[in-house]
């Protein structure tokens, strides 16, 4: 495979396609075109509108500005230009799945966030000795977060489970890049907070 076929890949897989978004839109366009037309030819036919008839509400709209507060007009104008922002992102941005690229030798590999957070557990409970169900890690789309919950009277080097943790997801070579952190929470820590 080329470089950009491989590039485009593995974007394919790492990247949530905006399609239920524009559904979204694109229906609710849809709708106000149909209604609009439902009651132009309401109008034209003589019946009552199903809301409000076209000439009434379009005199509404022209006699809007003084009408309404200012203030309400520009409040209006706001969310509006709030709303078409947020449209917009939604259109261009692209949408993130819980998933990373791996460099695996020269090949990239698509690996899951959960793929990454179990596989960093194992290694740091394997290196530090403490029992696997007392290390949680979660992987999010630029962090890895680290919780250490060893037993009462265990000690534990922090510095030490943050090197390890560094030179494991160095390793991994995951693009894009994440930070890392971890926490130490007691036993004796968890119970005050479950009793409060």
């Amino acid at each position: 495979m080329t470089d950009s076929v491989l590039r485009t890949v593995v974007r394919r897989e790492t990247h949530s396609p905006r399609t239920g978004a524009m559904l979204i839109v694109v229906v609710l366009l849809v709708l106000a075109v149909v209604y609009a037309a439902v009651e132009i030819v309401l109008s034209l036919l003589g019946r009552p509108p199903l809301l409000v008839a076209p000439g009434p509400s379009a005199d509404a709209v022209a006699s809007l500005p003084t009408a309404v507060a200012p203030a309400a007009l520009i409040a209006a104008g706001v969310a509006l230009a709030v709303l078409g922002l947020i449209v917009l992102i939604l259109a261009v941005a692209p949408g993130r799945l819980s998933k990373h690229e791996m460099t695996w030798g020269d090949r990239a590999v698509v690996v899951d966030n959960g793929v990454v957070a179990s596989a960093l557990a194992q290694h740091l409970s394997v290196e530090s000795g403490i029992a696997r169900e007392n290390v949680v890690v979660g992987v999010a789309h630029r962090w890895v977060d680290v919780t250490v919950r060893p037993p009462l009277g265990i000690p534990v080097d922090k510095d030490r489970l943050q090197q390890i943790v560094d030179d494991e997801v160095a390793s991994y070579r995951l693009a894009p890049s994440v930070r890392t952190r971890v926490r130490i929470e007691r036993a004796l820590d968890t119970a005050k907070e479950e009793n409060r």
